[in-house]
């Protein structure tokens, strides 16, 4: 079987299994008795052994075998979660991560049996039980034996041969004790229905009105694929009589016909029966889509809270390639030059033959502004996807540091162009490496301090404006200003004249500079130079800025600021002499009439006072050397923007207004002066310069 075109589909699935592995390992290791956690680990070490025997990769199959082993044990309460047992099952998921990272470079897992961690779960399940080695075994043996012990625990007749997990046996039991009916539903589709897929979804949604639904056969997925012939089976926990349940089905049309009988569940003689029978029905499941074992296993505590939460049943999301959204978007902007160039001419003369053109032109004005938030909409990508793997990181530092430390986080459901969230990840990671490395004391420090032993890391993201703000702060010992002069006037950065007259803020900013660290010894957490110069080149790059504030002491926090999108913005149109320029009114916080007799000098720099704060003037012309039209003036426009806590005032000669404008790479042919972010092209045809507010200021 050719399952190459699968292989994209089962890198996404094992991302998000192992992803929640991780999530659930660092939750069981505070919590070493939750039950749900438990389960959902179980659940997932499984789908992944599914999917890659599936694919045919044995090594990872083999692994994550040894590792269910692990998690049944555990479920089964003959193991105990200990902190040596989570730092091997991370092990295990670091391992998992290298044969997938294998996977996606050459198409194969390589040739690393992973021994030693095999052994090292071996010795800990021999260590706790010896019931770890014949669960190998079962995959082995034939299914003869098996249908008798269904019999007994699925129910009688056309529903003897289904099999429960236990967290599906789980339900039915809880439901009966409430005093619910559990039915098996049997239903068979019309030969000449064209989407089985649809009908059965009705079918779903009619029963869910009047129940639960537990488990479906085949999986949701499956039958969302239209992976099933003209039958499929379902099993509802419902207050209502089997009559009402069957009507519901038979309502449907192309429904042919619809059985339905009482289940009743005996529990299994052992624990290792419904081990085995697991195992057992392993390789009739997984080899009937790339992805089913994921979706059987995990679909079932979905749907037993599907009635409150008014989903259906069938998975709604839909994978979308990066690049296809890009042409999407390039169409959209290509859309709104053409409004743009529209709304240019609209001239008095087309006004006076057509009444109606000018509503015409706000129509399609409406149209592609709702048209670009939906594509923005669809780009968006919740940060947790990037932020959801540090607190795994936070844990291995903390050993590997010997520092107790939390990390706390708010903010994950804070949204970013897709494009934004591939490039912060790495930035997001040295802050918080530096943090716990430079930031936080040892635990003897802290309680010398009053401190409590264990420290904190905040990473909080929230949306202000047109920008997302991403703080890192924690509160360890701050930075240490006569530290950080004394390495530099060392390294020759700066003078020691110069020492004497930076402000904090300009000594902090120079932690930024490529290669300069003040550790005193390298290790491989940090002490070469290489991390806050990435992070700000790679912030800068994104249009956004970092900024640093720290109080000895107390602790240091990291602000970085990024716009939301990167491709279409609402700007300020404004003239320099005969030019056209854009500015972000991200970047603007107000624009005034300054009179020329408000405008004072300081250092031999034009200044103005506006409401109590000192802000310097910056006149475009001159910097960007364009020619000046000869005029009089009494006042100058002046455009206020803002970066991070600093201000400057912009002169122009004229404001045009305000537009929405596409902003277009000026490619690496022209090398252009960092003030100029990109351009634009105008509804005329006429390219205009996009100003990097950020640089200037």
């Amino acid at each position: 079987m050719d399952v190459s075109q699968y292989l994209e589909i089962f890198v996404e699935e094992t991302r998000e299994h192992l992803q929640s592995l991780n999530e659930n390992l660092l939750i069981l290791e505070k919590e070493p008795e939750n039950k749900d956690t438990i389960n959902e680990i179980f659940r997932a070490a499984h789908s992944l052994k599914g999917m890659a025997g599936t694919m045919g990769y044995k090594r990872m199959q083999n692994l994550t075998h040894n590792m269910e082993n692990a998690f049944s044990e555990i479920r089964n309460e003959k193991m105990k979660v200990t902190s040596s047992l989570v730092d091997t099952l991370f092990q295990c998921l670091d391992a998992l991560e290298a044969y997938l990272d294998n996977i996606v470079n050459t198409q194969d897992e390589g040739t690393d049996d992973n021994e030693p961690i095999v052994k090292a779960l071996n010795d800990f399940l021999n260590g706790n039980t010896e019931q770890a080695e014949p669960a190998e075994e079962t995959t082995a043996e034939p299914a003869q034996a098996e249908p008798a012990e269904k019999k007994e625990s699925s129910g009688e007749g056309i529903f003897a041969d289904i099999e429960f997990t236990e967290f599906e046996r789980h339900a039915i039991e809880e439901a009966k004790k409430k005093g619910m009916n559990a039915y098996g539903v049997s239903v068979d589709v019309d030969p000449n229905c064209i989407l089985k897929a649809a009908r059965a979804f009705l079918v779903f949604k009619s029963l869910e009105e009047i129940g639960e639904i537990i488990k479906s056969v085949p999986s949701t997925q499956d039958i969302e694929d239209e992976k099933f012939d003209l039958n499929f089976k379902m099993f509802i926990v419902s207050e209502s009589p089997i009559e009402k349940i069957l009507a519901a089905v038979k309502n449907v049309s192309e429904i042919k016909d619809a059985v339905g009988e009482n289940i009743t569940l005996e529990a299994p003689e052992t624990e290792n029966k419904e081990e085995a029978s697991t195992e057992v029905a392993e390789p009739v499941t997984t080899p009937a889509t790339k992805d089913n074992t994921s979706k059987q296993e995990t679909k079932p505590a979905a749907a037993t809270q599907n009635k409150n939460s008014g989903k259906p049943v069938v998975n709604r999301s839909v994978r979308v390639d990066i690049e296809k959204l890009d042409v999407l978007m390039n169409l959209v902007s290509e859309l709104i030059i053409a409004k743009n160039g529209l709304v240019a001419s609209n001239a008095a003369e087309l006004v006076q033959h057509s009444q109606g053109f000018n509503e015409q032109i706000e129509y399609l004005e409406r149209v592609t502004t709702n048209l670009h938030e939906s594509v923005m909409n669809v780009r968006m990508v919740p940060i947790e996807t990037v932020v959801n793997r540090f607190p795994r990181m936070i844990r291995d530092l903390s050993k590997k540091l010997n520092k107790k430390m939390e990390l706390y986080m708010t903010g994950e459901d804070t949204e970013l162009d897709r494009t934004v969230i591939d490039e912060i990840g790495d930035p997001l990671m040295h802050l918080l490496r530096n943090s716990a490395d430079h930031g936080l004391e040892n635990s003897e420090d802290r309680i010398a301090a009053g401190k409590p032993e264990v420290g904190s890391i905040f990473l909080d993201a929230y949306q202000d404006g047109n920008n997302v703000v991403i703080e890192v702060r924690d509160d360890g010992a701050g930075i240490n200003i006569e530290k950080i002069k004394n390495k530099a006037i060392e390294k020759g950065t700066i003078t020691a004249d110069q020492a004497e007259i930076m402000t904090d803020k300009e000594v902090i900013d120079l932690l930024f500079r490529p290669s300069f660290s003040t550790a005193e010894k390298i290790t491989d957490v940090s002490g070469r130079g290489v991390g806050l110069d990435v992070v700000k080149s790679k912030i800068e790059a994104l249009g956004g800025d970092v900024e640093c504030h720290s109080v000895q002491g107390e602790g240091s926090t990291f602000t970085i600021r990024l716009p939301l999108t990167l491709a279409i913005i609402q700007a300020l149109m404004v003239k320099i002499g005969k030019e056209q320029y854009a500015i972000s009114l991200g970047s603007i916080q107000t624009v005034e009439d300054i009179p020329l007799t408000d405008v004072k000098f300081v250092q031999g720099k034009e200044v103005i006072t506006l409401r109590g704060t000192v802000i310097p003037l910056i006149r475009l012309g001159e910097l960007l050397d364009v020619p000046d039209v000869e005029q009089d003036v009494e006042s100058l426009t002046v455009v206020i923007i803002k970066k991070g806590d600093r201000q400057a005032g912009l002169v122009v000669d004229a404001l045009i207004g305000q537009m929405e404008i596409v902003i277009k790479s000026l490619g690496k042919y022209i090398n252009i002066n960092k003030m100029i972010s990109g351009a634009t092209i105008l509804g005329d045809g006429e390219v205009a310069l996009i100003i990097d507010a950020n640089a200037i200021v």
